[in-house]
């Protein structure tokens, strides 16, 4: 004969910490945003040692660079250096403000509404100079 032993409980699921917050998606942007830049960092200084191995190699990948699809690139470089200028200056705020963790939610909208401002009228301006020198 056998003795009943106890079944431990079934193990509870815990939701994750991120559920969908503005916040969570601004820092997943941010992080983003910061690694675009990174390699566009990289890629510009290599090119641009190129200049002292072989000057026509140089002048070759400078053309590469006028053509439509890397004026488009340029745009989402734009994108990338203006979010994550503008959210560094929100992660300062609240980590060295008293009141930032307080008014983090509102500096986050205030951040997003002065970017999709300047953005919009960096990005028209840009791609009518892109239209203009494509045609």
């Amino acid at each position: 004969m056998s003795t009943p032993t106890e079944v431990a409980p079934a193990p509870v699921r815990k939701r994750s910490l991120y559920r969908g917050d503005p916040g969570m998606w601004s820092w997943v942007l941010h992080r983003i945003t910061g690694v675009s830049i990174f390699f566009f960092l990289f890629v510009h200084v290599l090119d641009t040692a190129v200049i002292r191995v072989n000057e026509d190699t140089y002048t070759q990948i400078i053309e590469t660079y006028k053509t439509p699809l890397i004026g488009l690139m340029e745009i989402g470089l734009v994108f990338c250096v203006l979010y994550h200028a503008l959210n560094g200056l929100r992660v300062i705020l609240v980590d060295f403000w008293g009141k930032g963790p307080k008014y983090q939610r509102q500096m986050l909208w205030a951040v997003l509404t002065v970017f999709a401002v300047v953005f919009i009228a960096a990005a028209v301006r840009m791609l009518q100079i892109l239209i203009t020198h494509a045609f």
